[in-house]
Parts: C-alpha cells; sequence; structure tokens
C-alpha cells in the first residue's frame, strides 16, 4: 500500500495507470509499424517523442472523463461510452497540437489504424484487472472491531470500492451495542475476543483495525497485545477511515484523536511556500482569464441591472472579517425579502446569465484578487458568511477548527462534496475540509486544482 496525504492507495491501483499508459505507447509504436515499415526508428528518430505526446494526451483525457473511477467505469458498456468520448477528446486536442506543430505528427492516416488497436487493447487489459480485482487477489485481509458510525462507513466503503485493497472478513461487534451493523453475506460475524490471534491466523489477517466505542471494562486489551507484540497490525478505527475515504467522521470523533493524531503540522516553510504559490498563481491567473473577465463583464451589464461586482463580508484566518468578491450572479437585493439563504437548485434569483457563469464557475474569479491580497488562499476550506457560521458552531463539533487555515477558492471538500445547502451538507463538508487540514501541503493543493479543472469541465457542483 502507499499512503499519500494520509489516503491508502495500493501499488497495484499505480500499476494500473502505468501499465494503461504502456498498452497506449504500444498501440503507438505497433500502428507506426504497420504504417511505416520495420525501419520506422530508422526513419523518425523522434517517434518515442512523438508516442510521449499521444500517450500523456490520450492519459490526460482518460483521467478527466472518469475512466480511473472504476465505480463508473465497472460496467463495460459505460466503459466502452467513456473510452470513445475519451479517445474523441484527445484528437481533437492532437489535432490542434499538429495544427500549430505539424512536425509532431507521425504520418497521414495514422490514426485510422491507431484508434482500433488502442481500444481493444485498453478494453482487454480493463477486463483482465478487473477480473482479477473481483476475485480479491493481492487484497489485505482485515477483522474489524467495534460498530457505530465509523464501523459502518468502513464497511460501506469497502464493499463498493472494488480497488480499496482491503478484503473484510470478519466483524466483531461490541458487546453491549445497540447498532445493527449491515454486512453482507460474505462477511462473517465473530462472536467475542477471545483468542483473536488465532481467529486472526485462522483467516489469514495482518491488519485488525479498532472502532470500539466503549472502552472501560470490555475493552481486549490483553487481546490485542497479543496480536500486537505477535506481528499483526492494529490501527485505530478512526485513522483506518480517514485513510480510506480521504475524509473524518467529525460525529464520532472525540478530542483525543485530534491530538494525538499525526498532521495539523503549519510550518514556517510550509506557510511561506503556500503563500508564494497563492500570489503566483492568482497573478497568473488574473492576466491569462482577463478576455474572460472583460467577456463577463459585458454579458453582466447587458443582462441586468445592478454593480458588476458583488462583495459580502466573510470570515477568514481566525475569524478575521474581510469582503469577498464575485461577479454579481444573482438579481440586487436578493436577500432583501428573505434575508441570509443558502442557494438552491434553480433559484429563481439567479440571473440569466448568473446560471451560466455558476455553472462554469466564472463567477469565482474575482476572488483572484483576495488571493492576491492575502485574505484568502488558492486552496482551502470554502469561505461563509459569519450569519451561518453561528449556526454551524452551535450544531457541528469541531467547526471552528477549519478557521486555522486561510479560505480557499477551490478546496477539498468542493472538488470531493460539491454544494451543499443544509446542515447535514455542512458536516460532510467538514470531513473533508478537516483532513485537508489536518494533511495540508503543496502536493495535495496540486492534486486538488487537477481535479478542480475536471470539477469544473464538467460544470459539477454548481448552484
Amino acid at each position: 500500500m502507499l499512503r499519500l496525504f494520509q489516503q491508502l492507495y495500493t501499488i497495484r491501483n499505480l500499476f494500473f495507470v502505468i501499465a494503461e499508459a504502456f498498452f497506449i505507447y504500444s498501440a503507438v509504436i505497433v500502428t507506426s509499424y504497420f504504417m511505416i515499415g520495420t525501419t520506422f526508428f530508422e526513419i523518425d528518430k523522434f517517434l518515442n517523442f512523438k508516442a510521449f505526446i499521444i500517450s500523456f494526451v490520450s492519459i490526460t483525457c482518460l483521467y478527466y472523463n472518469n475512466v480511473y473511477d472504476l465505480s463508473i467505469t465497472k460496467n463495460y458498456s459505460e466503459l466502452g461510452i467513456r473510452l470513445l468520448q475519451a479517445f474523441g477528446a484527445s484528437l481533437i486536442i492532437l489535432a490542434g497540437i499538429y495544427g500549430a506543430f505539424n512536425d509532431v505528427m507521425i504520418c497521414r492516416g495514422f490514426f485510422i489504424v491507431y484508434l482500433p488497436i488502442v481500444m481493444i487493447s485498453i478494453a482487454s487489459w480493463r477486463f483482465i484487472f478487473m477480473s482479477i480485482l473481483k476475485k480479491g487477489f493481492l487484497n489485505e485481509k482485515i477483522i474489524l472491531l467495534g460498530s457505530g458510525e465509523i464501523c459502518q462507513g468502513i464497511i460501506d466503503k469497502i464493499n463498493e470500492q472494488i480497488d480499496c485493497g482491503f478484503t473484510l472478513v470478519g466483524v466483531i461487534e461490541e458487546a453491549n451495542s445497540v447498532d445493527n451493523l449491515k454486512i453482507s453475506q460474505n462477511i462473517i460475524k465473530i462472536h467475542g475476543y477471545d483468542n483473536l490471534y488465532t481467529k486472526a491466523k485462522q483467516r489469514g489477517v495482518n491488519k485488525i483495525v479498532v472502532a470500539i466505542r466503549e472502552k472501560r471494562g470490555s475493552f481486549p486489551i490483553n487481546e490485542l497485545m497479543r496480536c500486537r507484540v505477535e506481528g499483526l497490525e492494529i490501527i485505530q478505527g478512526n485513522s483506518f477511515y480517514e485513510m480510506l475515504t480521504g475524509k473524518l467522521i467529525v460525529s464520532s470523533t472525540n478530542p483525543t484523536w485530534f491530538i494525538f493524531s499525526e498532521g495539523f503540522r503549519k510550518t514556517w516553510f510550509k506557510t511561506s511556500l503556500k503563500r508564494f504559490e497563492d500570489i503566483i498563481a492568482s497573478l497568473i491567473l488574473l492576466i491569462g482569464l482577463s478576455p474572460v473577465i472583460i467577456l463577463t463583464s459585458i454579458l453582466i451589464k447587458a443582462d441586468s441591472k445592478g454593480p458588476l461586482i458583488y462583495s459580502q463580508e466573510r470570515l477568514g484566518k481566525r475569524k478575521k472579517p474581510y469582503k469577498v468578491h464575485k461577479f454579481r450572479s444573482m438579481k440586487t437585493d436578493a436577500e432583501h425579502k428573505t434575508g441570509p439563504v443558502w442557494a438552491k437548485v434553480n433559484d429563481d434569483r439567479i440571473t440569466r446569465i448568473g446560471h451560466f457563469i455558476r455553472k462554469w464557475r466564472i463567477d469565482e474569479i474575482p476572488q483572484l484578487w483576495n488571493v492576491l491580497r492575502g485574505d484568502m488562499s488558492l486552496v482551502g476550506p470554502r469561505p461563509e458568511r459569519e450569519f451561518f457560521i453561528k449556526q454551524l458552531e452551535e450544531k457541528i463539533p469541531f467547526y471552528s477548527e477549519r478557521f486555522s487555515v486561510k479560505p480557499g477558492l477551490t478546496g477539498w471538500a468542493q472538488v470531493c462534496y460539491g454544494y451543499g445547502d443544509s446542515i447535514e451538507d455542512a458536516i460532510e463538508k467538514l470531513n473533508y475540509d478537516l483532513f485537508y487540514i489536518k494533511n495540508l501541503s503543496i502536493f495535495m493543493d496540486i492534486v486538488i486544482i487537477f481535479r478542480t479543472v475536471k470539477t469544473v469541465i464538467f460544470g459539477v457542483g454548481a448552484r
């Protein structure tokens, strides 16, 4: 297993992507053989570079079309459609590259032969890989101790995520638990903690996840001690859930776990590097998006009466108030009658142009000025209004901890969960925000930015 940003990734998943890139590259070479002949490397000394361009563009299009999300593409008809869409998009991009740089083209008619070869190669490889996953080969077997929300979350995630890398072979529920865990038929309910080590070894288990809520009296200290001394890995339920899902569960997490868990490090170097990232990125984006800014300004003014920029007070790091700026997407005085409310689906306060700029997140562009000023960061928790913050702090544990960092133009919660307009949504987004704050790094920011691009392209989560 690989651990990246405190989230687990199986080594075979990395191998899966690398192997797919190899098959795409091989399809380019095989096609070149058919089109040019056995001396294709002698005729074209830059063939490797040209093959790399095709492979990179193809892998990027596959990623942005969610072909690597196996929960979406486990259906072969869906996989076929998405492969066609991804390779169609890659052809359009490559056509643009070839139009600008004709020398990087391999030969005329190349893609007529290449497309059938690469489609058959990828489909065959996917079939083999999915068969391996469904059989559970190389999965790490685990036993789960406990009950409640975290246990159920772990069970559900392992059941729904075919490539998680774990097989849950048994569950030992707490003796006095009133919760009834929903467990599939292939998972055994083990009764009692007695001889835990023997039960684990008989089932080939080398990891035990402990999510026991009641630790007084019934906690199996001696049994877990023996398992640990004998070489089995013991991991807390909260920590395992975090690594498995990329979020926390604030409603089932106690302050002790926060205090003793790894993460939440905010060194001077990390803070300075993040600020440098914000300044450079906001400057580049403001300059690069200037044509979009000008066009949007004209369309907003032509569409409805009112100011171009909508400014509103939000609370930033350590609850310091600041003015956030957005392109106006709603009618003037939209909250005059209702007071502060979250935007709803098909909100009638949104203007015609407002629907478009909100879908593609164009209304957020002026916040780059907030990032440049230092009120916000490019990546962080979504900024919120004091009116809602006071309500949420009363109802949601640990909500105030999100103000230990600057709010962001985008964030882990935004790319993983999308827009929310209820207390339940706010809780779920906080689960992701605290995961980000705990594991904050420049590399994680880069991953979030790439995922934000995908979110914007497909218009997901906007209202």
